[in-house]
């Protein structure tokens, strides 16, 4: 297959989906994912790392990324997260944690923007009854639980889930080291031109 590599199976999640359960209220801490983007109506996100705050740049243009307070919540996804990096030779960029509703699905979309060109996007399938089923370009996969996968996201894609629980994966990007000086913000205007008065007076 050219869209999805299957990267590992038979992992533990049992331990990492004890982690989630009992900590309903934090799938609703923030809903700008499900509220903003339309083909993710039907999902729940917890955002373990998210993109730094920069008002100048579109977030598919912003190259940094910071863990969040939820993070500190949960130590064995950022343990997994940062192991998953290492394995890769890469450094870990944005993560979550999402679930889609039962018999719901994730509408064909495709994540453009400097940000994800350089970075590789993996699923982590916690949870999934009757197995997860994503397309991308021209391929279909069913992924199971306890399976790390790859796949092409700057194809088109989308998610189905077709039980009649919560399907539930860590959904997380890993920038490899050999692109990592190209994951440079510019800086903010305000850094990057000299004072009015100084510029002035250098001209003087």
């Amino acid at each position: 297959m050219k869209y999805f590599r299957l990267v590992q199976k038979e992992i533990n999640v049992a331990p990492l989906l004890a982690e989630i359960d009992g900590q309903e209220t934090v799938w609703l801490a923030n809903t700008s994912r499900q509220d903003k983007i339309r083909v993710q109506r039907d999902t729940n996100t917890i955002f373990l790392r998210n993109a730094v705050v920069r008002p100048d740049l579109l977030i598919n243009e912003n190259q940094e990324s910071v863990a969040t307070g939820m993070s500190a919540h949960f130590p064995l996804a950022m343990g997994f997260l940062a192991k998953a990096a290492e394995l890769f030779n890469s450094s870990l960029s944005r993560a979550t944690i999402v679930r889609l509703k039962p018999r719901s699905s994730v509408g064909v979309h495709i994540d453009v923007g400097s940000y994800y060109l350089i970075r590789n996007r993996f699923h982590l399938v916690l949870k999934s009854p009757s197995g997860s089923v994503l397309r991308s370009g021209n391929e279909e996969v069913r992924m199971r639980e306890g399976e790390l996968w790859w796949f092409d996201n700057k194809q088109h894609h989308s998610a189905f889930n077709e039980s009649n629980e919560w399907r539930i994966h860590y959904i997380f990007d890993l920038l490899p080291a050999a692109y990592a000086r190209l994951a440079v913000n510019p800086l903010p205007l305000e850094d990057s031109l000299p004072a009015y008065s100084e510029s002035v007076g250098a001209e003087r």
